[in-house]
């Protein structure tokens, strides 16, 4: 196992990554605004339009932008703490039935 991976398993904290990845998330929403505001300047030409492809793709980029300024600025790095495995489901979804009984159908009442 890596050292990294060592310290994270046993939850050291580093102030170096903590401020680095706030930091990030503070970047990531002020490029955050800034799409946002020349994405309001486009949407309020004179002319009346559709939205071009590029407006799309500037809208996704904000909201993406928007998620990870906005997680990595409130968790920084605890996003990649590991993070133990719940236990396998209790109830079974009837995807692998034991007996060969048939499965009534939903819709059709028995």
């Amino acid at each position: 196992m890596s050292a990294i991976v060592e310290r994270l398993a046993r939850g050291e904290r580093r102030w170096l990554a903590e401020f680095v990845l706030r930091v990030a998330g503070l970047v990531s929403l002020l490029l955050c605004a800034l799409l946002s505001r020349v994405l309001s300047r486009l949407a309020e030409q004179a002319p009346p339009h559709s939205a071009s492809p590029l407006e799309f793709l500037m809208g996704a980029a904000a909201f993406a932008c928007l998620s990870a300024g906005l997680a990595l600025l409130i968790e920084g790095a605890g996003l990649f703490r590991p993070v133990p495995m719940p236990p396998r489901a209790l109830i079974s979804c009837g995807a692998s039935r034991s007996d060969n009984a048939p499965m009534a159908d939903p819709i059709r009442p028995v």
